[in-house]
């Protein structure tokens, strides 16, 4: 598995339409990508700017083929305006806890 973690500071004026943004893109994502496993979004409770997303992918060309899709490039490019920051950080699995399989 491969794991996404992105990190996203957004502008106080456009938190709303960004949230609106993220979970149509959460769920596009899953249901219309087959190596997308899992797209959760987090909210710092204490500054709601503040969005985490925990992504998982079957492998590191499922993420590939992720940026490449209609969806994705349409949300990147609208959100793009509205984030202050954005990290992106790849991590791959050293041990599947499910299964005890490194």
């Amino acid at each position: 598995m491969f794991v996404v973690t992105v990190f996203f500071e957004v502008k106080p004026a456009y938190i709303e339409p960004f949230r609106h943004a993220m979970q149509a893109q959460a769920k596009n994502s899953l249901e219309l990508e087959d190596g997308c496993r899992r797209f959760d979004v987090c909210v710092d409770p204490l500054n709601v700017g503040n969005i985490f997303l925990y992504e998982l992918y079957e492998d590191e060309a499922a993420f590939k083929a992720h940026r490449e899709t209609d969806h994705f490039k349409q949300f990147d490019a609208e959100v793009a305006p509205w984030t202050a920051n954005k990290r992106v950080l790849t991590y791959s699995f050293l041990m599947d806890q499910a299964s005890g399989e490194a």
